[in-house]
């Protein structure tokens, strides 16, 4: 889970955009880490990268760049974002983290040729955390805003946005209800070991 001070505006670490967004990203960053098996390095740069991509952001509109200053944060704030994870990764995997969060709001059509190259750097992080971040587009009031799976270059299991929607759905309930995001969190996971009766997880 990331923390309420790494945001630019800590007003936003409870919008949109804010803890429990990047703390779902996380959760399905990981489990779309498991489905394609990336190595554990990979795996933990992608969860990295998911943990703190949007936190630069000013607002919770398009909010241009939000994901370059993002990487520059990171790569300020390393030590304390490993620390607080309880992460330890080698330098070459923060590159690769800092890669996926710089270029994960920028449509690959739009991409620059700097920003080409770098995505050649880590291709699958990148695409991995477009998909993870757009799996969560659950969270918004419009259904038209939901995720558009066949925009995504990662591809995601089919189970998977089941799980997105219940992730949000959990999480949100447990906030409205009065948790903190860490609890509201821990109980949203839940479905992945104590199912309700009925339920496919």
């Amino acid at each position: 889970m990331p923390e309420s001070a790494w945001f630019a505006d800590p007003r936003l670490a409870d919008s949109l955009h804010g803890i429990r967004h990047q703390g779902r990203v996380c959760v399905l960053a990981d489990l779309l880490a498991q489905h394609h098996q990336l190595s554990p390095d990979d795996a933990a740069a992608l969860c990295l990268a998911a943990a703190v991509h949007d936190c630069r952001r000013h607002h919770d509109r398009a909010d241009t760049g939000h994901g370059r200053r993002a990487a520059l944060w990171l790569q300020r704030h390393s030590d304390t974002v490993l620390t607080v994870l309880g992460q330890d990764l080698p330098v070459r995997s923060l590159v690769r983290a800092a890669v996926a969060i710089r270029l994960h709001d920028v449509p690959h059509e739009a991409f620059t040729r700097p920003q080409s190259r770098a995505y050649q750097q880590a291709p699958h992080l990148v695409d991995l955390l477009k998909t993870a971040d757009a799996l969560d587009r659950y969270r918004l009031p419009l259904k038209r805003w939901w995720p558009d799976l066949t925009r995504l270059r990662a591809a995601a299991p089919a189970w998977l946005p089941t799980v997105a929607f219940e992730l949000v759905i959990r999480s949100e309930r447990a906030r409205l209800n009065g948790a903190p995001h860490q609890q509201a969190m821990d109980d949203a996971c839940r479905l992945f070991t104590t199912p309700a009766k009925g339920e496919r997880f």
